[in-house]
Order: C-alpha cells, then structure tokens, then sequence
C-alpha cells in the first residue's frame, strides 16, 4: 500500500473530524476550563480562578445530588428498557409480510419530527383531557396525573423517550438484521431448529456489533436528555424529573452560574465516559 493510499481514508474523515473537533471537543475543553473560575465582582475580567471549589459547592448542593439520583434512575431504566423495545420492533417489521411498509412508516412518525415537536405532542396526550387519559376512561380505568404528579412524572418521561426513541433504534437493529445472510436461518432450518433457536443462536450473535452501537449511542442520548424536560416539567414536580443536564442548565443559564453550571457538565460527561467504557468491555468480542 502506498503512503497516498494509506492517507486516503483520512481524507474522506477530514470534515466530520474537524466538525466534531470544533463544535464537540472544544466546547467540552472551554466547558472544563469555566468549571475551574467563579464569578468576582471584584474582578476586572469578571471571574477568578477558584480551582475545585466549584465541584465542592455542586456536591453540597441537595438539588444537584437528587439530579443525580434521576438522572441514574431514569437511565438504569430506560436504557434497557428502549433496546429490548428497539429489538422486538425490528424483529416484528423484519418479516416479509403484506403491508409491512405502511406499518413500519407510522413507527417512524415520531422520528420524522423534531424531538421538540413529537415532546409537545406526547405533553398533548398525556394532558388531563388528553388522548391517554379518555383511553383509560373509555376501558373503566382512572385518570391519572401523568407529567403533573411526581409519583409519575419521570415514569411518563421515559415512556415519551421510549415512544420517539425506539423508532429510531429499531432502524438500526432492522439493518443489522438484513445484513444478516439467510442461508444460517435455512441451514438452521433443515436442522429442525424452530423460531426462538434461530434468534437466540443466529440473530443475536450476528447483532452484536449493531447491538453494541446502539446501546452506547442510547445511552448518550438519554444522559443528555433536555428538550421533553425543559417543555413538559421544567424539572419538576418537586425535583422529580430534574436530570443532571437540565440542573446544569438551570444553573447557568436562569441563574447565571457558569462555573457551577460547567462543573456539573464535567461531572455528566465523566461518568458518560465510564458507562460507555464498561459498555465497549461488556460488548467486546472477537
């Protein structure tokens, strides 16, 4: 191989690096260089160097230790949660039936919208008078608060994220899936292998690769959850669905306290880091 042909593929790569490197590493580099000042009126250039006491104001801080308790929760639950839901769709619109094609276009209705748009219309149905609720009258079941009692709110949250996000995984888990080669499933076949052998020895082992990007990416998405809380809750009722982002949001941007705010940051994209790092080991193979 030449040394053109080696540099080639970088080449192609340029862009997006450059773009990831301008609006994503640099960011995060300003982000942990604000965690580290705090706002001085005494100060001419408007903020000192405090070093760490900003990650020890956050850690005395209730608000910011019950943001990370949600933020834990409403991950440890809706992860798993939106994988196995991704994987049973993709499984039900892999199947070579009539009319697939419009059932797999009105799955996808919740992603072909922006997120803050499918958020409103999720508020919209879960409201008092809303869709979900005449549901649950016209079957002779209650009403129920959704969004606006804390003993449902983050529950109604991560049904709304599992109701626009499991779409969108589901694309990719179906495209792993017709990667896969159908002579495994008819050699499997001849062997008298029925419907669940075939899945859990040929399916899911050839997904594994499609399965790993899936989980990492699900869960960014979810530790970086903003829009549905920031236009349903505002955190609330009572904490109950305030996640580490949108704390860090409050911080900054209600109530001015960048370095704060930054400190936060920092602490999520830490501990992203080491959930995805046992992820990659958990989904490692040969």
């Amino acid at each position: 191989m030449t040394r053109q042909e080696r540099w080639t593929p970088y080449f192609f790569l340029a862009p997006a690096l450059l773009l990831i490197i301008a609006f994503r590493f640099l960011p995060a580099l300003a982000g942990i260089r604000e965690s580290l000042f705090g706002v001085s009126f005494l100060s001419d250039a408007g903020k000192v160097f405090i070093g760490l006491d900003n990650f020890k104001t956050i850690f005395s801080d209730k608000t910011f230790i019950q943001s990370i308790r949600v933020t834990v929760l409403f991950n440890l639950i809706v992860n798993p949660l939106q994988i196995l839901i991704a994987l049973g769709l993709a499984v039900l619109v892999n199947q070579n039936v009539r009319g697939i094609g419009f059932f797999r276009s009105i799955l996808l209705l919740p992603v072909a919208v922006s997120l803050a748009i499918s958020s409103i219309i999720g508020g919209m149905a879960m409201d008092q008078s809303g869709l979900l609720n005449g549901i649950l009258v016209s079957v002779g079941l209650p009403q129920q608060s959704f969004i606006l009692s804390s003993r449902t709110a983050l529950a109604s949250i991560i049904g709304l994220s599992s109701w626009i996000g499991c779409p969108f995984w589901m694309l990719f888990l179906l495209a792993g899936m017709q990667n896969i080669s159908n002579d495994f499933y008819e050699s499997a076949s001849i062997d008298g292998a029925n419907a669940w052998v075939k899945f859990n020895h040929i399916t899911l082992p050839l997904l594994r690769r499609s399965m790993a990007f899936v989980l990492v990416s699900d869960t960014v998405a979810n530790f970086l959850l903003f829009i549905p809380i920031f236009i349903l809750t505002s955190g609330g009722p009572e904490l109950s669905t305030s996640t580490v982002m949108y704390e860090a949001y409050r911080r900054g941007l209600v109530y001015g306290d960048i370095g704060a705010s930054s400190a936060m940051v920092f602490v999520l994209l830490l501990f992203i880091i080491i959930v995805i790092a046992i992820e990659f080991y958990l989904t490692r193979s040969d």
